[in-house]
């Protein structure tokens, strides 16, 4: 592929691996399909306990781990200017062409997008998730991400009820934004070889066990189920603040036979928890997709899930019972599932989802977004500051004095350190790397 085709991105994010969830996977395997199409990717993430400085991944992914520690979730702490150094070198050593940011909680993402504009670099960004409109948190949350895609290039929403929510909340123009799903290695999650019995029903739940993933609705769904089923056992996978409750319901009501606690299920042993089940249960209260309902239907399972946003959207009608978020209505749906059993053949529907969601697929739809991202047209601070304005009375201005900031330290940093001093990295192809470095040194994804 000729420099005029090939493109060099950086991906940028607070979550990527060793930590596991769907905007980690999604990185991980958008990057390893647009380095099969030619591209150039490189991670930028912060330090993950003692893994900093930087790896090397499968396929040659390039991973910067930045010495920066998490602060609140995997978030770093915001520090506005604290990145720009460093940004500024990784950008100039890798030669980018583009920057891709994912996940509105994402401060290093923010700040990355913010650094980018400012050094006149094209920018991408992904929104992975759903907010509301009315709580603190969230009210604060969308003032940021106004600011982030006031002038922003391009944006990706994984369903159209993700686009909906991030245009209402960011003030982006529609035609800017881009709806291309998520999607799940078939390869690894397949059905188990011989198709389980009937006689005993298995349902499994594997997810972070805290409130925006429903895990209070659990506690009220499993004893009902379990009282109305008595064929019907639970296998749950996952932790967080709410695995107590579960384990007090699992006590009060001695289901200790029934409902089986896996705890914190690394992502390589996912599909060995769920070709153990029939019918896969998602209790969440808010979701813009869910890879986790792709996961369990591409190795056989029947999904029963909450009637929340993107949900409705990922899987056809005869592979999915929705229900509202409601402890009865979801009694309901599982008992309409069990019924429904006999009919699902999970290798067809292995093979159904293989049609329907390919990463490969996800790459080059990625990949016509940076297209036309490098074509807009560059602009010059004044311009770029007049979007900023249009953010709010007192935000306006304030984003205003936060960007014209940036551009003086930036151009300081280029004053004590050019650009043409910062030395580049060659690109060598993966099988170069692999000759200069040992097999021990090069990471496994």
């Amino acid at each position: 592929m000729d420099d005029l085709k090939k493109l060099r991105i950086l991906m940028v994010s607070d979550f990527f691996y060793p930590n596991f969830g769907g905007v980690e996977n999604h990185i991980y395997y958008l990057s390893q399909c647009l380095l099969e199409l030619g591209h150039k990717v490189v991670v930028m993430t912060h330090a993950y306990g003692t893994r900093s400085g930087v790896r090397y991944m499968t396929g040659g992914l390039k991973v910067y781990y930045v010495p920066w520690k998490p602060f609140f979730l995997q978030n770093t702490l915001p520090t506005l200017y604290g990145t720009l150094p460093i940004l500024r070198t990784i950008l100039v050593r890798e030669k980018i062409s583009l920057v891709h940011g994912h996940q509105a909680f994402s401060t290093l993402c923010h700040e990355a997008l913010m650094h980018a504009r400012t050094m006149g670099y094209k920018v991408v960004f992904t929104d992975h998730s759903l907010y509301g409109f009315a709580d603190i948190g969230s009210i604060h949350m969308n003032k940021v991400l106004q600011f982030t895609l006031a002038d922003v290039n391009q944006a990706i929403c994984v369903s159209h009820t993700s686009k909906e929510n991030t245009v209402l909340r960011s003030g982006l123009p529609p035609e800017k934004v881009f709806m291309i799903p998520n999607a799940v290695d078939t390869a690894m999650f397949k059905p188990a070889p011989k198709r389980l019995s009937c006689d005993e029903i298995v349902i499994v739940v594997i997810s972070r066990l805290v409130y925006r993933k429903g895990a209070d609705l659990l506690v009220e769904v499993i004893p009902e189920v379990c009282r109305l089923h008595p064929n019907v056992r639970f296998i749950i996978g996952g932790d967080g603040p709410k695995r107590v409750r579960l384990e007090e319901m699992r006590e009060k009501y001695s289901l200790q036979d029934r409902v089986e606690m896996l705890g914190p299920v690394p992502h390589a042993d996912v599909r060995s928890a769920l070709i153990t089940g029939h019918i896969f249960l998602n209790s969440s209260l808010t979701e813009a997709f869910c890879i986790a309902i792709l996961e369990a239907a591409s190795c056989g399972l029947l999904t029963v899930s909450t009637r929340v946003g993107g949900v409705p959207e990922v899987l056809p009608d005869d592979m999915i019972v929705l229900a509202e978020p409601d402890p009865n209505d979801m009694v309901q749906a599982i008992k309409k599932a069990i019924q429904k059993l006999p009919t699902i053949d999970p290798h067809v529907m292995h093979l159904r989802i293989k049609e329907l969601y390919s990463w490969h697929d996800v790459a080059r739809r990625t990949e016509i977004v940076y297209r036309h991202a490098l074509n807009c047209p560059s602009e010059k601070l004044l311009k770029r500051l007049s979007r900023y304005l249009n953010c709010g009375a007192w935000a306006g201005k304030l984003f205003c004095l936060v960007m014209v900031v940036n551009f003086l330290l930036w151009h300081l940093l280029e004053l004590l350190q050019p650009s043409k001093n910062i030395e580049e990295v060659p690109d060598l192809p993966y099988p170069e790397y692999q000759q200069l470095y040992k097999p021990q040194d090069v990471e496994q994804g």
